[in-house]
């Protein structure tokens, strides 16, 4: 299975409390901070809710 390289690049300061949950259980608390994620249905749909917070790469 494929991996996804994911990033915080946008900080979650202001942002609503379920988009920085989200960020949390990605493991990303600091802008800068980097994840390799496996590419299923609940990463995807991580991605999709907080997608301009981030930037994915395939690994």
């Amino acid at each position: 299975m494929a991996n996804l390289k994911i990033e915080l690049v946008k900080s979650l300061n202001g942002r609503l409390d379920k988009h920085i949950a989200t960020a949390d259980s990605l493991g990303l608390r600091n802008i800068g901070d980097k994840t390799v994620q496996t590419d299923n249905e609940q990463t995807k749909g991580k991605i999709a809710q907080i997608g301009y917070l981030l930037k994915v790469t395939e690994e």
